[in-house]
């Protein structure tokens, strides 16, 4: 099957990524990101149009943008997804995948939006132990960063760390280890999935309507490189 990814910049995405390119029946063609038109950053994770594009280039695919407003009503998010889902038919998309994990009303909603187009829903990653998937990524040499989390549930100490064993064991009570509950967001630099690790440096932490986010730019070439 032709298949586009749903893009979030995060590790689930890019874990999904990995598992849809052992299926013998699944072709990957390109990666789908929805853009903050208003910071022009991915939506929820606040990371630069820039390192997205880099990650797709890492990973070896095209990637397509949908710009949505900021905030943005409900009807507008549906309205341009449905135009892009209208063009993926004419390319003969025949899929498009999600890295969701358990959120029943969030797969019925994507299931729904679907329907009647052609285009078939893929959820490889669904209803995976959230901790086992979390220590299959780290252990096969995923590397992310924190880049965004709810500071609701999460403490303002654990933007920017590594995702790794010692931050799932920093965890508080309750949080999922792959933040499926938005608890938090990543950003992924270097794994099984891309060719070449991404280089970064984190900069400035900023908080906005109750979230922590830090932001990352490309790392500066060292002289000679």
């Amino acid at each position: 099957m032709k298949t586009i990814l749903s893009w979030s910049s995060g590790k689930d995405s890019a874990w999904a990524l990995h598992l849809l390119r052992q299926m013998p029946d699944v072709q990957v063609v390109g990666l789908l990101t929805t853009i903050n038109e208003a910071f022009d950053r991915v939506a929820m994770h606040g990371v630069r149009r820039s390192l997205v594009e880099a990650q797709a280039q890492a990973v070896g695919l095209p990637i397509h943008t949908v710009e949505i407003p900021n905030p943005c009503p409900n009807d507008v998010y549906e309205a341009r997804m449905a135009a892009f889902i209208d063009s993926a038919v004419a390319d003969r998309v025949e899929a498009i995948a999600f890295g969701d994990l358990f959120l029943e009303d969030l797969r019925a909603y994507r299931e729904s939006r679907l329907q009647g187009t052609g285009i078939t829903p893929l959820f490889p990653l669904w209803q995976a132990d959230t901790r086992k998937l979390a220590e299959d990524m780290i252990s096969a040499g995923l590397g992310a960063h924190v880049v965004s989390l709810d500071l609701r549930v999460m403490p303002r100490d654990l933007i920017g760390r590594r995702y790794d064993e010692a931050f799932l064991a920093a965890l508080p009570p309750g949080v999922d280890p792959c933040g499926e509950n938005g608890e938090f967001h990543t950003f992924v630099h270097s794994g099984p999935m891309f060719s070449r690790e991404l280089r970064l440096e984190l900069g400035d932490i900023v908080e906005r309507d109750g979230f922590a986010f830090v932001d990352v730019t490309p790392a500066a070439a060292t002289p000679g490189h």
